[in-house]
């Protein structure tokens, strides 16, 4: 699922693309920009039995109203969902792995003291997010009627149960 309000989504998408049959996997782009896209898209991917969702992160489904939906339709259409952003596994997604949202912050405290000290900020390095974690909700895969590898919970930074 992809929010065209998001500028990076196609970057992301065509990226997803790329490597998507490696994998044996059939990509499909799913714009949103409403709650009722939203509704559209995943009935329409519950009715193929082998789908499962992908949610790129972004401020559109970060809306709490927003994510609280998305993770009730899916649970609703029993469809196995992966979210790019770590507040959905408290919500009751099933797997989510992004950045920790408070790590980007950290590292601007030392952009903004570099600056004070007189760096110019046109000669900074972009900074790419450096730590990530993976969360397995447990609670919700059982209610999918799935089971994660015993391999796959021992590589999750955060087990939910």
């Amino acid at each position: 699922m992809i929010s065209t309000t998001n500028a990076s989504s196609p970057r992301w998408f065509s990226t997803f693309a790329s490597v998507a049959p490696n994998l044996d996997i059939e990509p499909l782009a799913a714009p949103v920009t409403s709650q009722a896209d939203i509704e559209r898209v995943v009935k329409s991917l519950s009715r193929q039995p082998s789908d499962a969702l992908i949610v790129v992160g972004d401020s559109f489904v970060e809306i709490p109203a927003t994510r609280r939906l998305i993770v009730e339709l899916v649970a609703a259409q029993r469809l196995p969902t992966l979210y790019g952003l770590l507040s959905f596994a408290a919500d009751g997604g099933m797997i989510c792995y992004g950045i920790e949202h408070l790590d980007p912050y950290r590292h601007a405290a030392s952009y903004v003291s570099r600056i004070l000290k007189g760096e110019k900020p046109s000669e900074l390095p972009v900074q790419q997010p450096t730590k990530f974690r993976f969360v397995i909700n447990l609670k919700t895969a059982k209610a999918l009627g799935l089971e994660p590898s015993a391999t796959l919970v021992a590589a999750a930074d955060e087990v939910i149960e």
